[in-house]
């Protein structure tokens, strides 16, 4: 069997804390910010921390070795 490998779009979106849970930055930032409400954009600043049945499934098929 070949190694399992880590998606490389994985490792640009996602990091694991040292508890193991994983860290992702909020969505719907890319565009598009003059009809977001300014309520909207400030909640989405920064990064949040997976739910654990979103982060097992991102550990399981995305990051086998951790980061």
């Amino acid at each position: 069997m070949p190694k399992m490998k880590t998606k490389s779009s994985a490792k640009k979106r996602f990091k694991v804390t040292a508890s193991g849970k994983i860290k992702v930055a909020a969505a719907g930032k890319r565009h598009g910010m003059i009809k977001r409400s300014n309520k909207f954009i400030r909640d989405a600043r920064g990064t949040m921390v997976l739910c654990e049945q979103d982060a097992k499934k991102v550990i399981q098929h995305y990051l086998p070795n951790g980061l």
